[in-house]
């Protein structure tokens, strides 16, 4: 069965919805980019002290983006 694919542009509210949670999605891509760091230096003799601190530290801006998104009233925090 083939799925029927169209050109439908986004929402309003749909570019909303990904604008009130770009600070998560930010933070996570950060978390990303620390991991594969990591694993890059893993295998290259292990990760610094440095880069070990940038994983919690974007770990830590996960977290508290993600409380402060959820602090938000509900019609704030509305995702598509």
């Amino acid at each position: 069965m083939k799925a029927h694919l169209t050109n439908v542009e986004p929402s309003s509210a749909d570019l909303s919805a990904i604008e009130a949670e770009w600070p998560l999605i930010e933070a996570e891509l950060a978390v990303l980019d620390a991991e594969i760091a990591n694993i890059y230096a893993a295998e290259h003799g292990g990760p610094s002290p440095l880069a070990r601190r940038r994983l919690r530290r974007a770990e830590a801006r996960v977290t508290r983006v993600a409380a402060e998104l959820a602090a938000r009233p509900a019609d704030l925090r509305e995702v598509a």
